[in-house]
């Protein structure tokens, strides 16, 4: 999700755009705790005892169910906030949104199969990885007129995710062959790990069900064949890491919702960088986020949509969690 986490703007403004922009249709719980945030002055004083990097919704939200604040009206949650801060501080200045949705590789999976394979993936701000796997999961695109199946060819995955398309999305017949698989994180979670996901699952959107059951069988996969996750910048990482990409396969570094933890001259440096390198770059991006990937507005989008990108040229609009992809017309 794409909440600024520029310092300079105000937590009440920041819950505010979070409520309306990004919560409002996906979790009415979320659109609700961040609407009272941001009309309640002692509370935002409260977050504003954090860094500003971690007063962001999704990080203060998720280490208050983490501990046990229970999903209810604005009031209750505030009563409990507030007896529970210091340790919901704690837990902030020690976590990070890391929010590994396995279903948005229903996003990236008409683009993967449109590359010529196989497919080395490179992920940066990879978590735990569960984006790594878009050829061990089983899809079901839901085109208005029926449902487009695809699995993996050893039969039905575990992991079945539902995404709503439009008659323009180019579906491929089969899974593209993925051959090497590996990612960047500032701190790299371990699906193998009770902590680690527990995290991961207090990151879902309380009303998002079908998401906690997901994560768990998403986690099996990456359990069985864990992807190379190295720890570090991005920036730092990146030539190393990519470098290390079987020669004969085509290199995609792939990323959703991470360069908003980016400062502009962070940002800049990673498209130097992935612009550099041989293959592709595909990205899932908030609008606002990054100038550098160019978007169109010809398709009614709602305003949590992101931008699904290869190579800085907007293909669609998405739902950020993979559940929906608007293609656009090729211009």
């Amino acid at each position: 999700m794409a909440t600024s986490v520029d310092g300079t703007v105000p937590t009440a403004e920041r819950y505010r755009v979070f409520a309306e922009r990004e919560a409002r249709g996906l979790s009415a719980c979320y659109e609700s705790w961040a609407s009272g945030v941001a009309d309640d002055q002692a509370t935002a004083a409260l977050i504003d005892e954090l860094q500003p990097a971690k007063r962001q919704p999704n990080l203060v939200f998720s280490a208050a169910r983490l501990l046990g604040a229970e999903a209810g009206p604005y009031a209750e949650f505030r009563d409990w906030l507030h007896a529970h801060w210091r340790d919901v501080r704690a837990t902030a200045e020690t976590h990070a949104t890391q929010t590994n949705e396995a279903g948005r590789c229903a996003l990236h999976l008409p683009v993967l199969a449109q590359l010529p394979g196989p497919l080395a993936l490179l992920e940066v701000g990879a978590s735990a990885g569960l984006c790594l796997y878009p050829d061990r999961y089983g899809y079901r695109y839901d085109t208005g007129r029926g449902v487009v199946r695809i699995d993996p060819a050893d039969g039905p995955s575990p992991v079945q995710l539902d995404c709503a398309i439009d008659a323009a999305v180019p579906l491929p017949d089969r899974l593209p062959e993925v051959v090497w698989r590996a990612g960047i994180d500032l701190h790299p979670l371990d699906v193998t790990d009770p902590d680690d996901l527990a995290w991961l699952d207090a990151l879902i959107w309380p009303e998002h069900d079908d998401r906690r059951r997901r994560l768990r069988a998403a986690a099996a996969i990456a359990a069985a064949d864990p992807p190379r996750i190295v720890p570090g910048d991005l920036n730092e990482r990146l030539g190393a890491l990519a470098a290390e990409a079987p020669a004969d396969a085509t290199l995609v570094v792939l990323h959703t919702a991470v360069l908003m933890y980016l400062d502009d001259a962070g940002r800049a440096s990673f498209e130097r960088q992935v612009r550099a390198l041989p293959g592709h770059w595909l990205s899932v991006e908030a609008a606002p986020v990054f100038p550098g990937i160019r978007t169109r507005d010809e398709a009614p989008h709602a305003p949590s949509d992101v931008v699904l990108a290869l190579d800085g040229e907007q293909l669609a609009w998405a739902q950020p969690h993979g559940r929906g992809i608007r293609w656009l017309p090729t211009p």
